[in-house]
């Protein structure tokens, strides 16, 4: 299990520039920075590597460090926690609903690349190629009429191979601890009791949903 001191090693890892490429450092150095000795932070780069949330290549005098998926996984669940804790306004909408099967489109849609880096810029995420389908409890049905109020961003169309995309709209919101998105395409027309949402990973296997099964989203207006 990672601990706290850890994710604070991983996250100056991240800050060094970690996320993107291999950063060069030294267990003194990052030791300092830490507050540990180097004999610690050494450890603490051990265990990282360990779990599998960084990668090193060791030298004579150094190594490059490189935060792998699973460490970006980590340190995006502790965001996760803290932005429930003190970044969200007091305004937050709860919408009830249950699980059911889609047509199976989203897997495509999801998987166009225009598309799949909008969502990165807009929800902080790469969607999982899938969309969860909700339809809404018969109360949740007229809370959905606030969302008109939302922010809502736009994820804009384009032309692939003599093909036009529409445009989506899309609302950020939370599913448990996972960040999602609501969406809603520009072309289709969607019941007011049915709402579609992206996330980062299958939600379906995350929380071992089957259809019929009762979920909520969270949406801060």
């Amino acid at each position: 299990m990672v601990t706290p001191e850890d994710l604070e090693c991983l996250k100056r890892i991240a800050l060094m520039g970690g996320l993107n490429t291999p950063v060069f450092l030294k267990t003194i150095s990052l030791g300092s920075e830490l507050g540990f000795s180097p004999q610690t932070a050494s450890r603490r780069l051990r265990s990282l590597e360990q779990q599998g949330f960084i990668s090193r290549t060791l030298g004579t005098d150094g190594q490059q460090v490189t935060i792998t998926h699973g460490g970006e996984d980590a340190l995006r669940q502790e965001y996760c926690d803290y932005y429930r804790l003190f970044g969200r306004q007091e305004k937050s909408l709860m919408l009830n609903g249950t699980v059911q099967s889609g047509l199976g489109e989203g897997a495509y849609y999801m998987s166009l690349q225009p598309y799949a880096d909008q969502f990165q810029g807009i929800l902080g995420f790469t969607p999982f190629p899938g969309t969860l389908n909700i339809r809404l409890l018969p109360g949740a049905t007229l809370q959905r009429k606030r969302l008109s109020s939302a922010e809502w961003k736009v994820v804009q169309g384009f032309e692939s191979e003599g093909r036009t995309f529409g445009d989506v709209r899309c609302l950020p919101c939370f599913i448990r601890d996972v960040p999602c998105g609501i969406i809603i395409p520009g072309r289709t027309h969607y019941p007011e009791e049915l709402i579609e949402v992206v996330a980062p990973e299958g939600l379906r296997k995350r929380f071992s949903l089957k259809d019929g099964d009762e979920v909520t989203i969270e949406v801060t207006l």
